[in-house]
């Protein structure tokens, strides 16, 4: 180590420039993997911890370019390496936020893969040879499926709420139960939407108890709609009730005022023949009398990231008409796997190709067969691993306070956080919970072929580190 004032200096004076170092060999084999640009700066940060390293006289005697070039690149390495990247989910939360929500299907994947190469008919009509509607490719399919008039597409189901409100309440009044002002991930707020899209929200009832009487003595000239909102991420138990769907729906008629029913979760099928409390579905909700259902494409419908507006065709058309309805439409890549996904619903196919229908229906033996398949080749491995009792949980604030029993992989390690982070840290990110001290994995989130990385990975993590 140099130390003093003297010993610092000489070592700046050694330090090359920018442009010597791209001019070595090692500089332009540099270039040719990132480009000048990137290369450039990669340098200049090299350098700016070298002199760092200096001032702190922690810097060696004597420092070679090579060295210098070399730091570059492991830093550009680092900067321009992907964040988006693949997980194995053994959280046991099917509909998981934070890892992407719903995986898509085969076909849909292929669906997005056929459009995504080239040019598509996003908005051309073939037959006449001229420019047509992005809205044809997936709104016939949702009309068909769900018996609504007509259906829209767009990029999320929030958009689909605020688009909704500012389309056909805007200045107006929106009357809304105190039991339904929730929140969402992100910050999401109900009243705040409401807010945003220029109408008024008027709140009725009680956080647990709303009656219809308090909805009619609500209602004034100026009221726009009634908006329900389903208790997609929390449940309300007790001393509770509010009206029925139905029985807002007919009031609403006889006052000739719409009726909106933020469904949320996509649900297209019954639940509870999986051991789940009731949802109510997107389908059942127009039955009800609802003019217009919001709901999101990547929960429990199983397809891309979109909201979904289907009901009366005099709101949609008015919607569609809306300056707003552009800056929230979908891209070609979500209508093409969204179309894909629907036609799993029209073929009745869905339980079978649709992955999150796939996990609900997943049978608990064959799950318990796979966890004890699993801990076996482990323990041979040298892992301490097990097989326990455990819940999973549908997630994407679908159905709170219900779920699935299952059969978890436990590892049983003392020190659980630190063997956690090494699974998420792992080459092949596993992304598991803990409980109890251990860390669980469960079967049922774990996507088809992804097994025998999920125990390679568990194995070099446990014994080969």
């Amino acid at each position: 180590m140099t130390g003093g004032t003297n010993g610092k200096q000489a070592l700046f004076r050694q330090l090359p420039s920018v442009d010597a170092l791209l001019q070595l060999q090692a500089g332009r084999a540099l270039q040719e993997s990132y480009g000048r640009m990137l290369a450039t700066e990669g340098l200049r940060l090299a350098l700016a911890q070298v002199r760092e390293a200096i001032y702190a006289e922690a810097a060696k005697q004597s420092f070679t370019n090579q060295e210098i070039i070399e730091t570059a690149g492991t830093l550009l390495s680092a900067l321009i390496a992907p964040t988006l990247t693949p997980v194995i989910n053994a959280s046991g939360v099917i509909v998981h936020t934070n890892l992407g929500r719903a995986p898509l299907s085969a076909a849909a994947q292929a669906a997005m893969q056929d459009v995504a190469g080239g040019y598509s008919t996003l908005e051309y009509e073939l037959e006449a040879g001229e420019r047509g509607s992005r809205s044809t490719h997936a709104n016939h399919l949702l009309s068909r499926l769900t018996g609504a008039e007509a259906a829209m597409v767009v990029n999320n189901n929030a958009a689909a709420v605020l688009l909704m409100l500012s389309g056909l309440c805007h200045g107006r009044e929106v009357i809304i139960s105190r039991g339904q002002l929730v929140e969402i991930g992100g910050g999401f707020r109900i009243p705040d939407v409401l807010a945003q899209s220029g109408a008024r929200l008027v709140e009725v009832g009680t956080t647990n108890r709303t009656h219809l009487a308090d909805y009619e003595r609500a209602l004034t000239e100026n009221t726009a709609a009634i908006l329900v909102a389903h208790h997609s991420n929390y449940k309300i138990i007790g001393f509770t009730s509010e009206p029925s769907l139905g029985e807002l729906a007919e009031m609403a008629r006889s006052r000739h005022v719409a009726l909106f029913f933020d469904q949320g979760s996509g649900a297209m099928l019954d639940v509870v023949p999986f051991g789940l409390e009731p949802e109510p579905t997107v389908i059942e909700g127009l039955e009800a009398g609802a003019d217009l259902v919001a709901f999101s494409g990547d929960k429990l419908l199983g397809g891309p990231q979109a909201g979904l507006l289907v009901g009366k065709s005099w709101a949609i058309e008015k919607l569609q008409r809306h300056p707003l309805a552009r800056a929230v439409r979908a891209d070609k890549l979500a209508l093409a796997a969204l179309a894909a996904t629907l036609t799993h619903y029209l073929r009745d196919e869905a339980l079978q190709e649709i992955p999150v229908w796939q996990m609900i229906a997943r049978p608990l033996d064959e799950i318990a067969n796979t966890a004890s398949e699993w801990a076996a080749w482990l323990v041979q491995a040298g892992v301490k691993a097990s097989v326990v009792d455990g819940r999973s949980q549908v997630g994407g604030g679908s159905l709170p306070g219900t779920s699935l029993a299952t059969k978890l992989l436990a590892l049983d390690y003392e020190n659980a956080d630190p063997l956690a982070a090494r699974l998420r840290l792992a080459d092949d990110p596993v992304i598991g919970r803990i409980k109890d001290g251990r860390v669980l994995l469960d079967p049922r989130t774990v996507l088809p072929g992804q097994g025998d990385t999920l125990l390679r990975t568990i194995r070099t993590v446990c014994v080969d580190s």
